[in-house]
């Protein structure tokens, strides 16, 4: 299996207030990336679950990376 790159748009409800993210992960499958969203964001901002909405999940090439750790893990 290969490695891919997916970048993540969504919401998420913080003291009543929602805010937009965008992440880029590396991940072998969607369900992956969807766990990491779920895990990373519930830990930092210490939100549950059910108060985050992801809006799209879609794999992008590793050029397209934004985030610098993602392209330097990509080769990039």
């Amino acid at each position: 299996m290969k490695v891919k790159v997916f970048r993540v748009k969504g919401v998420f409800e913080r003291n009543g207030k929602k805010e937009k993210f965008t992440k880029e992960y590396r991940a072998l499958k969607e369900e992956h990336v969807r766990e990491l969203v779920y895990s990373e964001i519930g830990s930092k901002h210490r939100v549950l679950r059910s108060k985050i909405w992801i809006e799209s999940i879609e794999e992008i090439k590793p050029e397209e990376a934004e985030d610098p750790i993602v392209r330097r893990l990509s080769g990039l």
